[in-house]
């Protein structure tokens, strides 16, 4: 298990044991999954996190990759909300690894919302839990769970459109003050403040506390000029002081890895993931423009989604953030031009 789960997320970390990790677990791939091993024939170990060998986001959606190992049980495959027309993205689960990204996932998640154990909302259908292959939406929304004293599933997606059951919401409401509500952001913004929300529960919501959790992209919302600022305005109306909104960035690629955005605009990067941004066209790293964001992570056994090279575009930002969270930093610009609009992901 990696040490740098130890410690807080956002905490210093030693970013050469950070590089001795990922040459290790590259290692490990290349020695038990032959695809990778072909597109990295000869590679060598890193001097520097640029250096380590990646792949690229698209191939997941073309190629069921797997790494073999006598330490590794596979278990359940993870797809991405794909768009329509689109191939899903597929990432085989495996017990090790599964078990270091729900602490990941945790991690973060309690530092943006409190250790609290409350009821959870959330906003999806409970028999997507029963299918074998494991929706990234419903994987988000799980990782909440041991923060939850309950969990509601409250989508009913036997009818189409998918409808919100807002008797059952009236009940958690009823009996409850503090709640988490996950949500994928256009489903959250088109149930939560739409005109289907009925009078009467959207009057129970007043003074609640509420920490709203939402990821997915905002393609839908930028389609109806809908902007981060609105968004989290119309959610937090009539609640109380405490009640906040936690928007985060991850890819079912990197699965346990999340990056919340700050007070401040900015994603934070966990102590146990890293990011590279690269240039499109000549892949080489970049300090502080716009490229193409890379993510990796040391938390990854069952197969090489470790070191993804992603097709959203990004900048490092440097020196602290206003925020306390150590560690780097960075923007989330949007897609890069001419790319499949990805499912869960894009922005």
């Amino acid at each position: 298990m990696s040490r740098l789960l130890d410690q807080p997320p956002f905490a210093p970390r030693d970013d050469a044991g950070f590089l001795a990790e990922m040459n290790l677990l590259s290692r490990f791939h290349l020695d038990g999954c032959l695809e990778y091993r072909r597109i990295w024939p000869d590679w060598s170990p890193a001097t520097d996190i640029a250096g380590l060998p990646f792949l690229h986001v698209g191939l997941f959606k073309r190629l069921l990759l797997r790494t073999t190992s006598d330490t590794v049980q596979h278990r359940r495959t993870l797809t991405s909300s794909a768009t329509t027309g689109s191939s899903p993205s597929q990432i085989v689960l495996d017990q090790k690894s599964s078990v270091l990204q729900a602490q990941s996932s945790l991690a973060i998640l309690r530092e943006m919302v409190g250790p609290e154990m409350r009821p959870l909302i959330v906003l999806d259908d409970a028999r997507s839990l029963h299918r074998r292959s494991v929706t990234a939406r419903v994987a988000a929304a799980m990782s909440l769970k041991p923060l939850a004293s309950e969990i509601h599933f409250v989508l009913d997606e036997s009818v189409q459109p998918p409808i919100v059951r807002w008797d059952a919401v009236r009940e958690i409401l009823l009996h409850h003050n503090d709640l988490l509500v996950y949500g994928f952001t256009s489903i959250l913004w088109q149930s939560w403040t739409s005109g289907q929300f009925p009078a009467e529960v959207r009057g129970l919501l007043a003074g609640k506390r509420i920490h709203f959790v939402h990821s997915g992209g905002w393609k839908k919302l930028e389609s109806l000029s809908v902007t981060r600022e609105t968004f989290d305005a119309r959610l937090l109306e009539g609640l109380s002081d405490g009640s906040h909104v936690v928007d985060y960035y991850g890819l079912v690629e990197q699965v346990g890895i999340i990056y919340p955005l700050c007070e401040h605009g900015y994603r934070h990067v966990p102590r146990w993931a890293g990011i590279v941004v690269r240039d499109p066209w000549t892949m080489e790293p970049l300090a502080n423009t716009e490229g193409l964001l890379q993510s990796m992570n040391v938390l990854a056994y069952g197969a090489p989604y470790h070191n993804v090279l992603t097709e959203d575009l990004g900048r490092l930002v440097p020196g602290e953030c206003s925020c306390g969270r150590a560690g780097r930093r960075f923007e989330l610009l949007g897609r890069a031009p001419q790319v499949e609009v990805r499912g869960c992901a894009n922005v």
